[in-house]
C-alpha cells in the first residue's frame, strides 16, 4: 500500500523531525522518521534514518538515485566509510549494501535525481571550501550543482540575518545545527531536524538569534 506524506511537492511542508516517532524498516536495527514519502518500500522520500551500532540494510539499487548527508555516527558501503559531515550522491542505477558499525543516523533523499546522472559525490567535512555568502556572518559550501540546481552548507553566525529572496525552483533547508526562524506572518522556528520545503520563487528572510549550520536544496521544485 502506498504511504502517502507531504507527497505533493508542488506545497509547502515544514516538519520538526526530531519530534516525530522512530518507525521500524524491514531490516532490524534500522529505523527511520519519515518528513515526506510517496510509495511503499519503492518510494520517493526523504527521511532521518538511525542504524543501530552492527546494523545493516540488504543490498539495494536506486533506480532514481539516493543522496544524503551523515548526521551522527560513520555510515559504510563497499565504497568507505563516511563519518559525520558527509555529502554523498548515488546515481540512479546505483547498488550498495549499507551499513554502520559504531551506529549512525543519516538525512536521506530517495528517488529524487534526474535519470541521466551518472556521477557519484563523495565530499566530507575537511574538503569543503567555504566561501563568504549574501551578507556579512554569512557562509556557503556549495556540495554539488548542475544545471540550475544546487546543494549547499550555509552558516549564519549569532544574530545574522538574510533577506526575503528570490529563488527559481523553490528550495528545501533541512537544520543541521541551532535554530533558524522564518520572517513571515507566524515567525516558525526551525530547529535542529527541521525540515522546510518551500516551492515558488519567493523565499522569506531568515534570522538567527542562536547561529545555524542548515543543508540547502535549490532550483528542484516544481
Amino acid at each position: 500500500m502506498s504511504l502517502e506524506i507531504h507527497a505533493d511537492r508542488s506545497q509547502r511542508a515544514l516538519v520538526h523531525g526530531a519530534e516525530l516517532p522512530w518507525v521500524p524498516s524491514p531490516e532490524p536495527g534500522v529505523d527511520r522518521r519519515m518528513l515526506e514519502r510517496s510509495g511503499d518500500e519503492v518510494a520517493v522520500a526523504s527521511s532521518i534514518v538511525r542504524y543501530a551500532p552492527g546494523s545493516a540494510f540488504h543490498a539495494h539499487t536506486h533506480g532514481l538515485g539516493e543522496e544524503f548527508i551523515v548526521l551522527e555516527g560513520v555510515f559504510s558501503d563497499e565504497s568507505g566509510d563516511f563519518p559525520a559531515g558527509t555529502y554523498v550522491r548515488n546515481p540512479p542505477g546505483s547498488a550498495h549494501a549499507p551499513a554502520s558499525r559504531p551506529g549512525c543516523v543519516i538525512f536521506v533523499k530517495l528517488r529524487q535525481m534526474q535519470a541521466q546522472e551518472i556521477h557519484s559525490v563523495r565530499v566530507s567535512a575537511v574538503d569543503r571550501i567555504w566561501k563568504p555568502g549574501d551578507i556579512a556572518g554569512h557562509e556557503r559550501a556549495l556540495l554539488y550543482s548542475q544545471g540550475s540546481m544546487s546543494v549547499a552548507l550555509e552558516h549564519l553566525a549569532p544574530g545574522g540575518q538574510l533577506p526575503a529572496r528570490a529563488v527559481a525552483g523553490g528550495e528545501e533547508i533541512f537544520v543541521l545545527e541551532g535554530e533558524l526562524r522564518l520572517l513571515e506572518a507566524d515567525r516558525p522556528i526551525l530547529k535542529a531536524w527541521s525540515w522546510l520545503r518551500q516551492p515558488g520563487s519567493q523565499q522569506p528572510g531568515i534570522v538567527s538569534e542562536t547561529g545555524a549550520l542548515w543543508w540547502v536544496k535549490r532550483g528542484h521544485l516544481p
